[in-house]
């Protein structure tokens, strides 16, 4: 679950325009730059996921490198809710910040309910 993910202090990765979170993970929502994604099937521009056993990997078609399309201080911005929960529950529904970081790796935070989230 991703509250057990962000509490344990566990990363994901990052590789291109790949992201891998270890969590399995359904995705609502994902901001990167300007560009706010909500559809995820793989026959339109933007993003495209896959749950696995254990890890959830999420490509962004437009992008060649997530590491270099964020400046240190910018993060992708997710609605995720974790596999499982119902997503018509909104109290399910968890936003959080991923950071890229060297070495591959891929910080995971929570975002407080009083940022600001496009909707």
């Amino acid at each position: 679950m991703i509250d057990d993910i962000i509490s344990e202090g566990k990363n994901g990765l990052h590789y291109g325009n790949r992201l891998i979170l270890p969590c399995e993970v359904e995705i609502l929502k994902a901001i990167i730059n300007a560009e706010i994604i909500m559809d995820f099937s793989s026959t339109k521009y933007g993003a495209e996921y896959t749950i696995k056993d254990g890890f959830t990997e999420i490509y962004f078609k437009e992008v060649k490198s997530v590491a270099d399309e964020l400046s240190k201080f910018e993060s992708v911005k997710m609605i995720v809710v974790d596999k499982g929960n119902s997503l018509f529950d909104f109290n399910n529904h968890k936003k959080i910040a991923l950071h890229t970081e060297e070495n591959h790796l891929l910080k995971i935070s929570r975002l407080d309910d009083d940022v600001l989230f496009i909707e």
